[in-house]
């Protein structure tokens, strides 16, 4: 429902206005503070999530591996000491 009173007409384009520019220079904002944060920690190396769970999986399977090896290592030194 449109007004027919041309200050009310003006005050609702002035809000929406006003609307947009806030949201605008909120953005704008945010973007700035995330440019500074990435600034800030230029220096600072950063892996993904991604790349820390193959990381972990290949160390845990590095492990298991050194176990079984040891185990057999352990186990081929019983047979040269019965000897």
């Amino acid at each position: 429902m449109q007004s027919e009173n041309p200050i009310v007409s003006d005050l609702v384009k002035l809000a929406n206005s006003a609307a947009g520019t806030l949201a605008g220079m909120t953005r704008e904002a945010r973007e700035s503070a995330r440019e500074r944060v990435k600034e800030a920690l230029g220096g600072v190396d950063f892996v993904s999530r991604e790349e820390f769970e193959t990381v972990k999986l290949m160390a845990a399977r590095a492990r298991e591996e050194n176990e079984r090896l040891s185990a057999r290592i352990a186990e081929l030194e019983a047979r040269l000491t019965q000897k």
